[in-house]
């Protein structure tokens, strides 16, 4: 597979929107996979858009928000290289909406949580497909 040789996390690939949000948590599915808990939702839209992306850290779990941060930035590093996984899926005509949701109880170094997160992309398109 070619990889795309601009790796961006642009505002538009970002889930901001507070309908959509409540949208993707009420109508949702989900899955786990240790240290995240996906929550996704996809419709079909005539155009093709980037799969928007939540990425939630509990303040309940980490109380420093550097410590909220620093585990927010290392998973948007990890998608942003990783991101291409889910082309096949962003190819058809399916606007992804998806919910990272960390669980962890610690602060788990970027190898791991990447190489969960590329674990998590593979299933998320292999649930799509």
């Amino acid at each position: 597979m070619q990889r795309n040789p601009r790796y961006f996390f642009n505002k538009s690939e970002r889930l901001s929107s507070q309908k959509s949000i409540q949208e993707l948590f009420a109508k949702g599915s989900s899955f786990f996979v240790f240290p995240y808990k996906i929550i996704y939702l996809h419709t079909e839209f005539p155009n093709t858009t980037p799969p928007k992306l939540l990425i939630s850290v509990p303040k309940k779990i980490f109380k420093k928000a550097v410590d909220r941060n620093k585990i927010r930035r290392r998973i948007k590093e990890a998608y942003r290289q990783n991101k291409h996984m889910l082309l096949p899926v962003t190819e058809k005509n399916l606007s992804l909406s998806v919910a990272f949701i960390y669980v962890a109880k610690d602060i788990l170094p970027f190898d791991h949580i990447e190489n969960k997160l590329k674990k998590t992309l593979l299933r998320l398109s292999q649930v799509l497909q």
